[in-house]
Order: C-alpha cells, then sequence, then structure tokens
C-alpha cells in the first residue's frame, strides 16, 4: 500500500442528520480536486474505526482522515497508537462530521464538506501541518488499559458527559440535536443529564473528595463539580487554554469546585464565556498548568469515569496524565 495513499475513515451517523449525508461525498469532492488516491472506509462504531485505522497503518498507509467527531477521531488515533508505527510518521486529519468536534475547529476546518474537502487537498499539498501532544490516562487498578487523547479530557460531570452522548442508541437523537441547536447541543443535553445523575447519587451518600496532584506536588483537595483537562487552545466552545499550542510540551486542568447545586448553573454559565476567569475565587474555579504529571484521586474506592476526547474510561483508585508523544495534524 502506498504511504501517499489517503485512507478516510468514517462513522456513519456521526453528528447532525445533516452530516450523515456527508460520507458519499467524500470521494467525489476529493476527485473533484484532482487527488484520485482516496478511499474511504465507512464504519459504524468506533471500535470499528480504531481496528481498521490499526489495519490500514500497519499495512503502510500515513495520511489518515477521521470523518466523525470527537470519539471518532480519538479512536483514529488509539488505532495509530496500537500499530507501534511512530506516530511523528503518520498525518492525522479531522473531517467535521460530528459533535464537539473540537480539535477539527481549531485547526481551521470548515464544517462544509465541500470547503473542507478544499482545504485538505491544499494542506496536503502545500504540507500544513500542527505538532500535536498526544497525553497518556493511566488507571490507578492494574489492567486497565490506558488510554491516549489529545484534545480534551476530565472527570466528574465532564467525565461522565460520553455516557450520555456516546452509545448507538443515542447516536440517533444527536442527530437530531445537532441538527435543531448545532455542534455543542448532544453536549449540553449530556452535561444537563450528567448533573441529574450526580444530584441524585449523592442522596444519602458521601460526596467524593478528589486530591489532585500536579508534577508530584499535591495543589488541592476538595470536592469538585467538574475537572476539564486541555491539551491546548480548542478554540470559542472550550475558551480557557488560550493561544497555547497543542504542541507546547504542557497541559492544563480547570476544575470548577462544588459550591452547592443551586450554584452550578451560573458557574457553567460563567464557564462557558470564560467569564469565570475574571472572578475564579467567587465561582470556585481553579486552573493548574501541568509540564510532567497530573494525579487525580478520590477518596473512595468506587470506579470513576474519566472523559476521553468525548469517550468514557472507567478509572479507579486514581487517574494520572502525562504527555507521551506527539502526532502531526493537517491544519488550515
Amino acid at each position: 500500500m502506498s504511504k501517499s495513499q489517503i485512507e478516510v475513515i468514517a462513522t456513519t451517523i456521526s453528528g447532525s442528520i445533516q452530516d450523515w449525508g456527508k460520507v458519499h461525498k467524500i470521494v467525489p469532492l476529493f476527485k473533484k480536486h484532482g487527488r484520485e488516491d482516496v478511499t474511504l472506509h465507512a464504519v459504524d462504531s468506533h471500535a470499528e474505526a480504531m481496528k481498521l485505522t490499526h489495519e490500514l497503518i500497519v499495512k503502510g498507509s500515513r495520511t489518515i482522515i477521521s470523518a466523525g467527531g470527537s470519539g471518532t477521531f480519538n479512536r483514529v488515533l488509539e488505532g495509530c497508537i496500537e500499530s507501534n508505527v511512530e506516530l511523528r510518521n503518520i498525518t492525522l486529519g479531522f473531517l467535521r462530521k460530528g459533535s464537539a468536534d473540537l480539535i477539527g475547529k481549531s485547526l481551521g476546518m470548515p464544517d462544509d464538506i465541500e470547503r473542507a474537502v478544499e482545504v485538505f487537498v491544499v494542506s496536503l499539498a502545500e504540507k500544513r501541518i500542527v505538532k500535536c501532544d498526544v497525553i497518556r490516562a493511566v488507571s490507578g487498578e492494574k489492567g486497565i488499559r490506558p488510554r491516549h487523547f489529545v484534545g480534551y479530557g476530565g472527570a466528574e460531570i465532564f467525565g461522565r458527559v460520553p455516557h450520555y452522548t456516546e452509545n448507538r442508541f443515542i447516536k440517533y437523537y444527536k442527530g437530531i440535536l445537532g441538527q435543531l441547536f448545532g455542534d455543542l447541543g448532544p453536549f449540553f443535553v449530556g452535561a444537563l443529564l450528567s448533573i441529574l445523575e450526580k444530584t441524585v447519587k449523592q442522596m444519602g451518600r458521601k460526596k467524593t473528595s478528589w486530591t489532585i496532584t500536579v508534577d508530584s506536588k499535591v495543589v488541592s483537595r476538595g470536592y469538585y463539580q467538574a475537572m476539564i483537562i486541555v491539551n491546548g487552545d480548542l478554540g470559542s466552545d472550550l475558551p480557557f487554554a488560550k493561544s497555547v499550542p497543542l504542541g507546547s510540551g504542557d497541559f492544563y486542568l480547570f476544575a470548577i469546585r462544588d459550591l452547592g447545586l443551586l450554584s452550578l448553573p451560573r458557574q457553567f454559565k460563567h464557564a462557558w464565556d470564560s467569564s469565570i476567569t475574571d472572578q475564579p475565587e467567587l465561582w470556585g474555579f481553579e486552573s493548574y498548568r501541568i509540564e510532567k504529571s497530573l494525579k487525580i484521586e478520590p477518596d473512595n474506592n468506587r470506579t470513576f469515569p474519566v472523559n476521553v476526547d468525548g469517550s468514557t474510561m472507567i478509572c479507579r483508585y486514581s487517574a494520572t496524565f502525562q504527555i507521551v508523544d506527539h502526532i502531526n495534524l493537517i491544519s488550515k
């Protein structure tokens, strides 16, 4: 297989109903712009996307485009990692066809399929790439497979959101929500359901207290509503690590303390318009820059979900994050 061959891996029902119709247009649009070396692979699940990516990389492919949302992109990335080929030799693209596609937006990729393909053709010809750090997440319980991501992660409410946005049945209501409310519609519904679930579960049982350790130093302990990990500047939809390159060699934790259920709506409102950074103490907002490693530990032995670029990793005892490699991403 030629290393110059472009392999596009598309999940069939990612994103809005309108996005579902993008798949069959991909190859013809590449041909329209003179690229005859594009092969489309349509898959029905993230697991299939990961397996197929692994197989293609092992056979010699080095340019992969993920056509889906952040969950699809993450599993394509992990397929690259599972191949044991040097990530620095792989070029990965994000064709936006899903929800919460923050990496795609930050790379300047248009949502319109015709414009997006045109950008890919030009960017590949001119070798426009961005170096992006890869973060590994490891559970404190042995036997749990480590996960990798390049965009965002998190725990507590943020860690539970993928449960409500990434199973197969929910893909269909995501399509409707995405059509009605845009890319972040499914995320906000998932966040609301996560908040309701957390509220119900806390009735009659002790809250979880967390210890946060940054670069081997304990920096905070307490109760949190959400912990958000970002690799760098992911744009206006997650406006915290502004102007930080995705390949900066460090990453960030932004934590929102539990100030009670009545304060939560205002905390999230101020978080998503970034005004929470103007009065961090008032809204229980904390930020930490991580150079080497981040460790979050609950004060109980219950399992807890970690959000890994829109998919779920179940951890126990602790979760540790650190940069382990970098990969080349196609940019505008």
